[in-house]
């Protein structure tokens, strides 16, 4: 019985925040741009404003992760700094100076009959959002839709809540400060599967469900959502070092795809190596990952090359994301065996090829089916910002209805305006 009235009692709370979120969407949804621009700022400058007050609730998220045993890579994702606030804050000011999307008009016409149809883009209405670990989402995701005229429901982690209470506290302050109500941006506190649950089943008020975090969270999500989900983030990204190639670029990328940031969904994962260049390179690589204590996870040709310093890879090592200071390493015969090797493990996120070859080159981005496809450049520029999207709301794996890095416009869907004199049919 008291099961069955914490059930009644969590589904009232999603659909108290869905009611609200609801109410709000109309005023975001047709605000003007400058009305939304006033609120990113006044978010930015109370974030800077309260900066101390963050820490010391992230710290909070620390020591409690740290008691629990999460990896280092994991607190690191947890953890803000002063200089992280900052950039947060920065995200929201760059914001501003992006051109809005709404009532952007993508086509018109006009019919025989004389009637005009105008395709416009318009705000999806009420955004949910399910993620892990990285406070910052909080911020990004709430920036986003309110630049993009949606409301937002966010459910971060149990790991992250002191973080992401204050930091929603905060925000809510400024979106009433600027005469809007506090539920445009709303923070799911209970944490609990059953919440999370509800809220991937919270149909009459959520418009699109977007998940950040593992595969874990995202299959689960994918699999038990009624609400429209739009996938993202599992990385399990590739490098191919091909024949020919600028072997000491190709270090250089691959350092910087591994070991960078070696939690974030567009880091490396997986090196494949030509075998005409692998006697040279592969020596030359693990001395610079050994800098940042690499375990490398390699074929039995790599074992040769490398020696003893290599763990042998089993199969799983080339299906999993580590998010950890861990590279799977294969020598490959050819471009086409690298191209079969990642079209079987791949996660659609961001692949690139290290190449001298234009004909390889060309092969690669059009064989890789992956939404970011790299030629001499880094896997860890799949970003919004990198991209010049400002911040982003993840990366979709998915080919409906966007892929790769989500901005502002892939916040929006589009509706028909048709004018007409009286026509019928």
């Amino acid at each position: 019985m008291d099961e069955k009235k914490g059930m009644v009692k969590r589904m009232g709370y999603i659909d108290e925040l869905g009611k609200k979120a609801v109410l709000a969407k109309g005023k975001i949804g047709t605000a003007p741009t400058g009305e939304k621009n006033q609120i990113l700022l006044e978010i930015s400058k109370i974030l800077r404003e309260n900066a101390d007050r963050i820490l010391a609730e992230n710290e909070k998220d620390i020591l409690n992760a740290k008691e629990n045993g999460i990896s280092d890579t994991m607190v690191d994702r947890l953890r803000l700094t002063k200089e992280r606030i900052a950039g947060i804050a920065d995200a929201c000011t760059e914001l501003v100076g992006l051109e809005d999307p709404v009532g952007e008009v993508l086509s018109g016409s006009v019919r025989p009959n004389g009637m005009r149809i105008t395709k416009v883009r318009v705000p999806m209405g009420v955004i949910g959002i399910i993620y892990e670990s990285r406070p910052n989402v909080t911020v990004d995701a709430a920036a986003l839709c309110i630049k993009s005229g949606n409301a937002a429901i966010l459910r971060g982690g149990k790991e992250a809540i002191h973080s992401n209470q204050i930091l929603m506290k905060l925000m809510q302050q400024a979106v009433e400060a600027c005469g809007f109500p506090k539920e445009t941006v709303q923070l799911v506190e209970d944490t609990s599967r059953e919440v999370s649950t509800e809220m991937m089943r919270a149909n009459e008020y959520i418009d699109v469900l977007i998940p950040r975090g593992g595969a874990g969270l995202i299959q689960a999500i994918v699999k038990n959502a009624t609400v429209p989900v739009i996938e993202t983030g599992t990385g399990n990204c590739h490098i191919y070092i091909d024949s020919p190639a600028d072997l000491e670029m190709a270090v250089n990328i691959t350092d910087n795809g591994k070991t960078q940031r070696p939690s974030v969904c567009n880091a490396l994962e997986t090196c494949l190596v030509h075998k005409d260049v692998a006697k040279e390179f592969l020596p030359m690589l693990y001395k610079r990952l050994e800098l940042h204590s690499v375990e490398i996870r390699g074929c039995e040709r790599t074992g040769e090359i490398l020696g003893k310093t290599v763990v042998p890879a089993v199969e799983s090592d080339y299906s999993t994301e580590f998010l950890d200071y861990i590279l799977a390493v294969r020598v490959v015969d050819s471009v086409e065996e690298a191209i079969a090797h990642i079209k079987k493990y791949s996660t659609g996120h961001s692949e690139c090829i290290i190449t001298k070859n234009y004909d390889h080159a060309e092969k690669f981005q059009k064989e890789i089916d992956s939404a970011c496809v790299y030629v001499n450049c880094s896997t860890r520029f799949t970003d919004g910002g990198e991209f010049g999207f400002g911040a982003e709301i993840g990366i979709s794996t998915q080919k409906l209805h966007v892929r790769g890095p989500m901005g502002l416009r892939e916040l929006t869907t589009m509706k028909y305006l048709i004018n007409g004199n009286g026509q019928i049919r």
